[in-house]
């Protein structure tokens, strides 16, 4: 007989073997036959499953399946007006009988595009057209002169008067006499003004501001009266007229030129210009500009030709096109240079050869914020080319405008031996700002209170 301990342990081996067995028929089975059965079950329409499992093969419970829930069917839409034309019949059909439609899926429409709303007085007028901008008032000659010198700092751009409102007496000249020379009126002139304005002032009695006023106004005016001769060309001139410009470096020359030209095509005479100044890069190109906007013709030859040489084959072409007037550039030089001043000599010497009294006009160009140093450029220049008037420039920038005075005083007044009288001033860039020098408008323009 076998003792129960043994019997128990017998047991438990054979059940421990069946167990391994079954685990390994179940893996087999899951291996091989399983898929066999899902693929046949997914051929034939049937839902696959997992086959049984074994004994020995305890799977986990699968969790519940999750069922989404379905939102609350919607009544359907009806159109406004269709409820109202429901009969009775169809109020009394029951709930069952009825069979209810899914709603119809809306399509997203945009709301219209409505035009902005505008009051009536911003609407525009299909037969009224927009007013034109006013026109800007042009200044007058004697304004832009003004405006020009209002950029400096001197007396000649305030009220003169009121420097003679507290009355008139020594310590008013003599501040009177500090603004002249702060305005570069000079020493004689500024000498010549006081002096003249004390000896009248000394004849009324208690003047007042108004009487110092007219009078300072009357000897600036007096001084200034023998520069007021306009260059004039004679209407039955027998080939063209010369003007030759000259002048240092840097105080406008071409720019005159350009204006000058300008200026006389204005009046109705033919122009031409000749650019002598082929020392100075694009100087030959700067003229050609002047000439393009103004429509005329220019003599030019390469930078560094011979200015005489230019300006001898200006002439020749403007007398072959009857041309009224031909204006010629010349090199800017300094006045303390005595070789580059013999060239002008030689310019006209060679005009000569072909017209006696060429050139007809020697104008001298003169930058007005230089102050007493343009005295010494009228010396020298007059000596050495015969100088027959003068244009003042650059009115417009830093100058203080008493150049002019002390010009007037030292060569246009009744001692000086040659008079020479101011030909143009310019107080601008524009062509238009370069304009015949005018004594009276001048001075008026000093003194607006009583211009």
């Amino acid at each position: 007989m076998t003792s129960p301990d043994n019997s128990n342990e017998s047991n438990k081996n054979n059940n421990q073997n069946e167990k391994e067995n079954g685990g390994w028929l179940n893996f087999l089975r899951l291996l091989f036959i399983a898929p066999l059965q899902w693929l046949a079950r997914i051929f034939t329409g049937q839902k696959p499953s997992l086959p049984p499992p074994g004994d020995g093969d305890k799977l986990p419970p699968s969790p519940p399946e999750v069922v989404a829930e379905q939102p609350p069917e919607l009544p359907p839409v009806e159109a406004p007006g269709k409820a109202a034309a429901k009969t009775t019949a169809e109020a009394d059909v029951t709930d069952a009988e009825v069979v209810e439609e899914p709603p119809a899926a809306l399509e997203p429409t945009m709301p219209p595009v409505l035009p902005p709303i505008l009051p009536a007085e911003l609407l525009p007028e299909a037969s009224e057209e927009a007013a034109p901008a006013p026109p800007q008032p042009k200044l007058s000659f004697a304004q832009r002169i003004r405006a020009g010198l209002s950029r400096g700092n001197s007396w000649l751009t305030t009220d003169i008067g009121a420097l003679f409102s507290g009355g008139v007496d020594e310590d008013i000249l003599e501040d009177l006499e500090t603004q002249l020379l702060m305005a570069d009126v000079g020493v004689e002139a500024t000498d010549y003004i006081v002096e003249n304005l004390r000896t009248r002032l000394a004849k009324e009695k208690n003047p007042g501001a108004e009487q110092a006023v007219a009078a300072l106004r009357d000897i600036l005016g007096e001084l200034m009266a023998p520069c007021d001769k306009p260059l004039t060309i004679p209407a039955d001139r027998a080939g063209p007229f010369v003007i030759l410009v000259v002048g240092v470096n840097g105080v406008g020359k071409t720019t005159t030129i350009g204006k000058l030209a300008h200026f006389y095509r204005e009046q109705g005479n033919s122009v031409m210009l000749a650019a002598g100044d082929t020392f100075r890069a694009a100087a030959v190109e700067q003229l050609q500009v002047w000439g393009e906007r103004n429509d005329i013709p220019v003599v030019a030859q390469h930078t560094g030709a011979d200015s005489a040489s230019v300006i001898f084959d200006a002439l020749q072409s403007a007398k072959a096109r009857n041309i009224d007037v031909l204006i010629a550039d010349t090199a800017g030089r300094l006045h303390t240079q005595d070789n580059l001043m013999d060239e002008l000599k030689k310019v006209k010497r060679v005009l000569g050869k072909l017209d006696d009294s060429a050139p007809h006009e020697t104008l001298l160009v003169i930058d007005g914020g230089t102050g007493q140093n343009a005295l010494s450029q009228v010396e020298i220049f007059n000596k050495a080319v015969a100088l027959s008037g003068l244009a003042i420039t650059k009115l417009d920038g830093t100058a203080k405008g008493g150049v002019l005075f002390a010009v007037a005083h030292k060569f246009a007044a009744g001692k000086a031996e040659q008079t020479l009288p101011i030909r143009f001033i310019g107080v601008g860039e524009a062509r238009e700002d370069l304009g015949v020098f005018k004594a009276d408008e001048f001075i008026g323009s000093l003194f607006p209170s009583k211009g």
